[in-house]
């Protein structure tokens, strides 16, 4: 029996942020103009923006038994999300350090407890839909395995991991952006993917979008005075997936995921910017952008 709409696995990580003038020289020390502590992890990001639309969310990850784990957990619960999957772990939470000039960005990251999550697959189970981001070969291959035997859907941001052809090819909706794609495949050519549905974000905003039918279509992008991106691919993904999840085309899906990205890069932090689904509806009037919501 489905008892979730989507489940996110990938990683728990805690986001420091700092916002410099100039990037320090060897040895050499810097004051930050601003800084930014949070929650973070790809697909915990993307479950926190469906999670307050109203879906039933659960999640698979682990965390340590400290601070930042314990911040997770409660932060999750309180939006409803089901952590049920969540292992605790004797190893730090994960961190992600990152210092930030303009549009350039330098990223250190402890991976720490998130090393240690194991799949639940009986948990797994009672998902409609499956979310991917930042795994290894060996977890999404074995997640795309699982989901197809029971017809449970799958989203994956491939990042920069290896993807056989075989799992490529079993995936129902592939997010990738345009430098990811272009050293996969050495084009933008979308029919060179053999993902059921593809997304790709442009470098120069907006995205191409190619349907199981072969319909390619580009989406325009929002322009924004782009104060943080942390979490705008993220974001994006949270759009793509409730919109198919809600039977829209997948145009019409990464028109979402075009303006939830445009939401959060005008704040600092990858869950700054997240809201309700009525205050998206609201966005979307507001920049001028039609899209199917049910009631709206």
């Amino acid at each position: 029996m489905t008892e979730f709409d989507v489940v996110g696995i990938g990683n728990l990580n805690y986001d420091i942020i700092m916002l410099i003038e100039r990037f320090p020289e060897f040895h050499e020390k810097v004051n930050a103009e601003e800084a930014f502590f949070g929650l973070g992890g790809a697909a915990a990001n993307t479950i926190s923006w469906l999670a307050h639309f109203g879906l039933k969310t659960g999640y698979i990850g682990a965390v340590g038994r400290d601070e930042i784990g314990e911040a997770h957990l409660s932060y999750f619960r309180g939006i409803g999300v089901d952590t049920s999957g969540i292992k605790v772990v004797d190893v730090p939470s994960g961190v992600a350090i990152a210092m930030i000039r303009g549009e350039d960005k330098r990223i250190v990251k402890y991976p720490g407890a998130n090393l240690l999550k194991n799949i639940d697959f009986d948990y797994l189970s009672r998902a409609r839909h499956v979310h991917l981001s930042s795994n290894p070969m060996e977890t999404i291959e074995k997640v795309v395995e699982f989901a197809n035997e029971r017809g449970i859907t799958v989203s994956l941001d491939i990042g920069e991991a290896p993807l056989s052809r075989e799992i490529e090819e079993r995936v129902d909706y592939l997010m990738m952006n345009e430098d990811e794609y272009r050293r996969k495949f050495g084009s933008l050519d979308l029919s060179l993917s053999g993902a059921k549905n593809l997304v790709v974000t442009l470098n120069g905003g907006g995205a191409l979008v190619r349907d199981a039918s072969g319909n390619v279509h580009e989406i325009r992008g929002l322009s924004a005075e782009v104060v943080d991106s942390t979490g705008a691919g993220d974001s994006f993904d949270a759009g793509v997936i409730y919109g198919v999840l809600n039977g829209w085309g997948l145009d019409d899906a990464a028109r979402l995921g075009m303006l939830l990205a445009y939401l959060t890069v005008q704040k600092v932090g990858a869950r700054s910017a997240v809201m309700s689904l009525k205050e998206v509806m609201a966005a979307a009037e507001k920049v001028g952008l039609s899209l199917p919501f049910e009631g709206g």
